[in-house]
């Protein structure tokens, strides 16, 4: 199965989050892997000039290998020779995890969504994608009906405590 996600163990290391992928996406599972990134491409990684908002995760099942699609990487100012923003990237996934991958995306609707970049404990870029099936316009206001009834309470038990 797949590989249980960390959070970030780097203190100081940027940990770049994809805010509209709850909002638009119900998350289904989790899953760690890693990139295959260039030199300039890291520098930027590690100053957080990176946004995963567009970015989608496609899997090519005639070479079983995972591309991360649309995700901006800013140029790295200091590089002699700077690398493309928005190409495709490898990610770095277990056949058996691709294989499950494949087995569990057969339903209707589902997509692969990045969600987290972050450097782990060993210095190491990793990503954390989601199996995500896409939310409705009722799903969206649900959502924010919910978030707003759990800061209400968590403001009026704030209150109690308080006074």
């Amino acid at each position: 199965m797949a590989r249980k996600p960390q959070q970030p163990a780097r203190p100081g290391s940027p940990t770049i989050h994809n805010r509209r992928a709850s909002h638009d996406y119900v998350i289904h599972d989790r899953i760690e892997c890693g990139i295959v990134l260039v030199g300039s491409e890291v520098k930027s990684v590690r100053n957080g000039k990176v946004s995963l908002a567009e970015g989608f995760a496609r899997i090519d099942p005639r070479k079983m290998e995972v591309w991360l699609h649309d995700v901006d990487i800013a140029g790295y100012e200091n590089a002699p020779a700077n690398h493309i923003p928005k190409h495709p990237r490898k990610l770095l996934l277990h056949r058996r995890e691709i294989e499950s991958l494949l087995g569990r995306m057969g339903s209707k609707g589902m997509t692969l969504v990045p969600l987290l970049m972050y450097f782990n404990d060993r210095g190491i870029i990793k990503l954390q994608i989601g199996l995500a099936s896409g939310k409705g316009h009722a799903d969206k206001r649900e959502s924010m009906k919910n978030r707003e009834a759990r800061r209400d309470i968590q403001r009026a038990m704030t209150r109690k405590r308080i006074g």
